[in-house]
Parts: structure tokens; sequence; C-alpha cells
């Protein structure tokens, strides 16, 4: 039972932690945006959540403990959320080399928050779906 219910809510487990971890990319560009010759990154979020979510993924296994004894318990630890965070093409370099573009770092930071709080928003309605539906009449 738990097995089916920890399979409903993985995606979403899955989402919720990859939008956060942009969130921090993202806030991350926009901290350092007067540093010299920084570089603004991003990934793409939905080949990070195919990946997550396809065979070997986090979705499947994060890291696996190793276990010394025959009486050790064997678990699993969270993934890294994301492998490569891509640099971003900048539209108007400065001369300092700092690829940071506050109005698309803002434009992306709002989408990201949006999108997050759609997905909680959805995970709260799923799971008081499947609560409803576990107790009795």
């Amino acid at each position: 039972m738990i097995d089916r219910l920890t399979a409903a809510l993985n995606y979403d487990q899955q989402a919720l932690g990859l939008r956060n971890e942009r969130q921090k990319v993202l806030a991350n560009n926009i901290a350092n945006a007067d540093t010299p010759g920084f570089k603004a990154r991003d990934f793409d979020f939905g080949r990070e959540l195919s990946r997550a979510m396809g065979p070997g993924g986090a979705g499947d296994q994060g890291l696996a403990l190793r276990t010394t004894a025959a009486g050790h318990l064997g678990g699993h630890g969270p993934a890294r959320a994301v492998d490569d965070l891509l640099y971003r093409v900048p539209d108007q370099p400065s001369l300092d080399g700092n690829t940071v573009n506050m109005d698309v770092e803002r434009v992306q930071f709002a989408d990201n928050s949006v999108r997050y709080q759609t997905a909680l928003t959805l995970l709260n309605s799923r799971i008081q779906g499947l609560k409803s539906a576990m107790q009795p009449e």
C-alpha cells in the first residue's frame, strides 16, 4: 500500500525538488548580477524531470547506502537533483564579463515561483483526494 502511495506521489516529489533547485540557481544569478565575470546558469527543467523519472533516475533509486553487515538495513538517500547546469547565452554581454540579464532572471524567477505554487496546489488536492478515498464512510 505504501509503495503505491509513493509511486503515486513520486512525480510530484521530483517536480517540486527540481523547481526548488531551479529557484536556487535563479536566485544565485540575481544575487551575482553585479559580480564581474559571473556567468548566469540555468537548466532545462523538462529534460531534468524526464531524466529523474526515467529508468535509473532519481525517482527510481536515489543514492544507495552501502551495508557492511547482514543486519544492516538498506536504504536510499536523495539523489543529486541536477546533473549539469548550463550557461545562459547573454543577449547583451557587459564589459566586465557578467552575463546576468536582470530582466530575464526576474521573469524566469517569477515564472518558476508560479509553477512551484501551482505544483503545490495540485499536490495538496491530490493528497486530499487520496485521504478522502481512504476514509471510511
